[in-house]
């Protein structure tokens, strides 16, 4: 997992009002948890759409008043109108603990029922898992080669070395749809069959 670095500045002022002030200079008001104290800080709105705006996950090196702390991304408050971020949770790490955190799913393959004409779909876009820091990858491989159309893969059935997956067993992960080209194809396939069958005849 690659790392990102993240300046932080200690918050001292707390509240609704603090908070506006915070964000009014377009810094965002944040919080790391895991360590022996939470700390709350403040970070650019810049830096951390680094870490935001990107489908990729970062450990980040977050540097608070000269010191570096090990950490990842836990929970982004957006408002519900503007979309504009209005606070972050940070999860610190820590040696021999595991994280639990998302990571995004890549789908390798040219499913077999996108050959028959179906349309691959991707229903989770990242997958909940735990794992120690050095374990977590930048993204989860899911082969979709033998994906049959009309069919789906579920988490039950996806195993990641090193990590735990959190999801519900019966979770769809990626499905090839039924489209009209496949129904279409499926018919010429009766049809051909058929036709076969009535010259052997």
């Amino acid at each position: 997992m690659k790392t990102i670095q993240i300046n932080g500045t200690p918050r001292e002022g707390f509240g609704k009002r603090d908070a506006k002030n915070v964000r009014k200079m377009n810094h965002v008001p944040c919080v790391l948890y895991g360590g022996q104290d939470n700390i709350h800080f403040t970070a650019h709105a810049n830096e951390l759409g680094k870490i935001i705006y990107t489908p990729n996950v970062y450990q980040v090196s977050l540097n608070i008043d000269g010191k570096s702390v090990p950490c990842i991304l836990k929970e982004i408050q957006f408002h519900p109108v503007t979309d504009a971020i209005l606070h972050i949770d940070f999860i610190q790490v820590i040696d021999g603990k595991p994280l639990d955190i998302k990571l995004p799913v890549k789908l390798n393959g040219l499913a077999a029922g996108v050959k028959a004409g179906g349309k691959l779909s991707l229903n989770m876009k990242r997958i909940k898992v735990r794992g120690m820091i050095d374990k977590l990858p930048d993204f989860l491989d899911v082969d979709v080669t033998s994906l049959k159309l009309g069919k789906s893969i579920k988490i039950q059935s996806l195993n990641f070395d090193g990590l735990e997956v959190l999801e519900p067993k019966n979770a769809v992960v990626a499905m090839v749809k039924l489209t009209r080209a496949s129904r279409g194809m499926a018919a010429n396939a009766e049809d051909s069959d058929e036709e076969g069958g009535d010259s052997n005849e």
